[in-house]
């Protein structure tokens, strides 16, 4: 994909994006919520969009996904942040690799680290995508732009993302339901049941497997 395309996508997307939803909603996410329980229809495309946006450029998406769990449910907020994730972290990967990749590489191609890592992409792509994305601890914008230098291909990186983010998307959206339920007093066995959760996730990289 061209860089100047991919710039545009992403500049489109971000313009469609503040021309329906105030900017200042990005950072405030009590009006957010509120904002998108009353958006109607359009509430879906919006909050998708700005998943995908958010990803892209970089910005915290955890919040978003709490912010979904709290105006979709779970279900429906769990594919959305899952989809809007997905799509966001495949434009910063292009962003990464089309902007950054060839500098990086023309100043880092002999070192050490630079060679292992590529290497462990190269034999073992989807696999290695899975298995960092699963962890809800790792950094996921990060990530996005880092396999964006590596000569992983996009498929196994799409799919292994799609697949990988899902557990700790529909934790941090069962927080944001469980947590919006517990605010109107409706219990607090689900909110604890959902940290739980992401706690038990978060030990993941700490499991070693029995040889």
């Amino acid at each position: 994909m061209p860089t100047h395309l991919l710039l545009l996508l992403v500049g489109l997307a971000a313009a469609v994006l503040c021309h329906y939803l105030p900017c200042q909603l990005l950072v405030d996410q009590p009006a957010l919520i509120n904002y998108l329980h009353m958006a109607g229809r359009k509430a879906m495309v919006l909050f998708l969009i700005a998943h995908v946006v958010a990803t892209a450029v970089g910005l915290p998406g955890t919040w978003l996904v709490v912010s979904g769990g709290a105006v979709f449910g779970l279900v429906w907020g769990t594919i959305l942040s899952t989809i809007g994730a997905t799509l966001g972290a495949i434009a910063a990967f292009y962003l990464a690799r089309l902007l950054l990749r060839n500098r990086i590489e023309r100043r880092f191609s002999q070192h050490k680290i630079m060679q292992k890592l590529n290497q462990m992409v190269s034999c073992h792509q989807f696999h290695c995508v899975l298995a960092i994305r699963v962890a809800p601890i790792s950094p996921f914008n990060l990530v996005n732009f880092l396999f964006g230098l590596t000569p992983i291909h996009l498929r196994p990186y799409a799919l292994g993302t799609f697949l990988g983010i899902i557990p700790g998307t529909a934790a941090y959206t069962w927080l944001g339901e469980s947590g919006l339920k517990a605010f109107r007093g409706e219990g607090l066995t689900q909110l604890m049941a959902a940290l739980v959760c992401l706690a038990l996730l978060s030990l993941l990289p700490l499991l070693k497997p029995q040889k």
